[in-house]
């Protein structure tokens, strides 16, 4: 499964569901977590599982509660039976935090995407996911829990860009899910009312190798899923670069529309174009 666009919604908030999935996300998460108050998350999991029965329109994740706390036993036995399409596994450390998922599901689990940079521990980790990528959804990051769990400040600098310590993680989730060929999820951006900002950081998220993003507002939506689907201009660009080594079986590099192009520009060109058959 490759998503462009997967929209948070709280889930002790069933009224919203049916909104969210007309957003056109590509998937929800349904939350179990932090935007669902602790006397609230039996009335949450009993809206989920009601949704999940339901003929969804779209695919539908669940948020579970961290491992180790007093709520994701609850939480798997009130999902599984109704089959979401995935978890998302909340202050997940590598694949040890995977395989300790599965365990308490009881080996049966759907594909699960692990938020990988929630705890310091966790940035160790990253490197690790290859070992469970066949029960990978993909890999995401988070830039919210990390500072509050090590007591920086803001994980921000004023004008909204990531401080040093977080470009780095960033940079190592990206990598890590890379590494595990796996999707790379792009974390949210919390300023609901910043379409420009949104749209600048969307086209960074793609520009570094980012495949998709996980959204906070339905009205965030057509932003990320426009950003993460390549432009005609690209799909054209990538079927030049396909013919151009078609017509030069032999040639290890080429030059095309005055750019020197080789392999690496063709293994490239073939995932875009794979993306639009897919």
């Amino acid at each position: 499964m490759t998503f462009r666009s997967l929209l948070f919604v709280p889930g002790d908030r069933p009224d919203r569901f049916a909104k969210a999935a007309a957003s056109g996300a590509d998937a929800l998460i349904l939350d179990l977590e932090d935007s669902v108050a602790t006397e609230k998350k039996a009335e949450a999991r009993e809206a989920i599982a009601a949704w999940l029965r339901a003929d969804r329109a779209v695919p539908s994740f669940v948020r579970v509660n961290p491992l180790g706390g007093d709520e994701i036993a609850a939480d798997l036995r009130a999902i599984l039976p109704v089959a979401p399409d995935g978890i998302v596994l909340p202050k997940a450390e590598g694949a040890a935090s995977v395989r300790a998922l599965i365990d308490l599901a009881g080996g049966t689990m759907p594909p699960v995407l692990p938020i990988a940079s929630e705890t310091a521990a966790a940035v160790f980790q990253l490197s690790t996911y290859g070992d469970v990528a066949d029960h990978l959804a993909g890999l995401t990051w988070g830039a919210e829990d990390l500072p509050a769990a090590i007591g920086a400040a803001s994980a921000r600098n004023p004008d909204g860009s990531y401080t040093a310590p977080y470009e780095m993680v960033r940079a190592l989730a990206l990598f890590g899910a890379h590494a595990a060929g796996v999707p790379a999820i792009e974390t949210v951006y919390p300023n609901i009312a910043d379409s420009e900002g949104l749209a600048a950081y969307v086209a960074r998220g793609r520009r570094d190798g980012f495949t998709g993003m996980m959204a906070i507002h339905p009205a965030q939506v057509a932003a990320i899923n426009a950003g993460f689907s390549p432009s005609e201009a690209d799909i054209a660009y990538a079927r030049a670069v396909v013919q151009a080594f078609a017509a030069n079986p032999g040639a290890g590099a080429l030059k095309l529309a005055g750019r020197m192009i080789d392999r690496p520009h063709l293994n490239q060109a073939r995932k875009l174009l794979a993306q639009i058959r897919a």
